[in-house]
Parts: C-alpha cells; structure tokens; sequence
C-alpha cells in the first residue's frame, strides 16, 4: 500500500514492445507495451498483434513464438514462476530485465517516462496509441 492521495500523478517509465521477424534486417512491428509505476508498486504488459502486419516484414514468420514470446513477457510482470527466474525478482528489477536491449524476434524499444494516476488505464493507452 502507498500513501498517495487520489489523483496523485505519480511518475512512470514504459517500453514498447517490437517484434522483429527478421531482426538482421532492422525492420520491425510494435505489438505491446510494459509499464513500471514504482510509487502504485504496478508492473504490466498489453500487447495486440496482427499477424498480417508481421507477414509484411517476413512472410514465414510464426506468429505463435511471437505470441508465445509476449505472453511470457506477461508472466514476468508478474510474478509468475512461468516467467522463470526474472519473474522471481522484485518488480523493479523485473522492469529492468524487460527494458533490456536484446537481439530476440520480441525486444524492447528505448524507456520513456510518464506520469500517470492508473498505470492501468495508460498500459491500455500505450497500446492503443503505438500499436493498434
């Protein structure tokens, strides 16, 4: 529990999500968001993807590693031992381990910052302004 008031703005940080079905090439699609909110204690993912937006960059690519991929993503928010051992840590490391660069066909975009009164509500936002 924390001792904002309602409507506090608190701040916090997002990463897009990116597929990249042939990540040589450079060439990606977003398909979600992770949110951190330190001061709500709230780590969360959203994602949305449309396979026939992936098949434009890799007409091969398997849609369900990348669905497989971000729902992992999903169960390292939280907490969830399916997320393996980063889904073991506290949640602030969990956020950093996410918003790690990496060569995956799912990788993170660079972190930006908000501030928000429901990281909820702004997840929901992230991805229907970035990915839908």
């Amino acid at each position: 529990m924390n001792d904002l008031e309602t409507g506090d703005l608190v701040p916090f940080d997002y990463v897009i999500l990116r597929a990249a079905p042939r990540i040589h090439r450079g060439e990606f699609v977003n398909v979600g968001a992770v949110i951190y909110c330190r001061g709500m204690d709230f780590l969360g993912a959203a994602w949305d993807v449309d396979p026939a937006r992936l098949r434009s960059l890799d007409p091969a690519v398997d849609v369900d590693v990348v669905c497989a991929s971000l729902e992992h993503i999903r169960a390292i928010c939280a907490g969830d031992p399916a997320g393996g051992p980063a889904a073991a840590t506290r949640i602030g490391e969990r956020f950093r381990w996410l918003a790690a660069p990496r060569s995956t066909v799912v990788h993170p975009g660079p972190i930006h910052s908000g501030l928000t009164t429901s990281p909820a509500t702004d997840l929901d936002r992230l991805v229907d302004a970035f990915v839908r």
